[in-house]
């Protein structure tokens, strides 16, 4: 990559985290109570599968840790780090292999990243409480996350739609 690219792509993937640090304090400011415990939006990940387009799995990863860890710091605890770091790794592992499979569209990616972060949340839950019975909870979880999932695909699409050429093509 020249220069001036490795610099671009640096500043957009900078910003990138700190849209996903905004869209997670939004997501404090505004909690979503609908009756269904952890059930959250998931803004922050926009930037996540932004930068999986834009950068691929590597910086997508740094980008999830960076915001997860800062997150967690500032808004959160060690709890919900630990809880977000498994959902997280589940959630671009699916999203990275749909989106390399060429099967899926941003829409199906951010979908299957959703409901993968569900079931490793759900996971680490019950490991940590040691009750397998809270996986009757999945179904709830599995709606939230292709409802979600499928509102981040689609301005995911839109975002990459309108970002410069000369971004684009900016991967690793």
């Amino acid at each position: 990559m020249r220069r001036g690219g490795q610099a671009a792509a640096n500043a957009a993937f900078g910003i990138l985290l700190a849209l996903a640090l905004l869209l997670s304090y939004v997501e404090v400011l505004l909690p979503l109570s609908i009756g269904i415990p952890g059930v959250k939006l998931g803004l922050a990940n926009l930037a996540s599968l932004v930068c999986l387009y834009l950068f691929g799995i590597r910086r997508a990863a740094l980008l999830s840790v960076l915001r997860i860890v800062l997150t967690g710091f500032l808004f959160g605890n060690m709890a919900a780090i630990l809880y977000s770091l498994s959902g997280a790794a589940l959630s671009l592992t699916a999203a990275a292999l749909a989106k390399r499979s060429g099967g899926f569209s941003e829409l199906g990616v951010s979908v299957l990243g959703a409901v993968f972060h569900n079931l490793g949340q759900l996971i680490v839950a019950s490991l940590v409480v040691q009750n397998r019975g809270l996986f009757w909870y999945f179904p709830l979880l599995l709606l939230a996350g292709v409802i979600m999932g499928a509102l981040i695909g689609l301005l995911t699409a839109e975002v990459l739609k309108h970002l410069p050429a000369s971004l684009c093509g900016a991967r690793d």
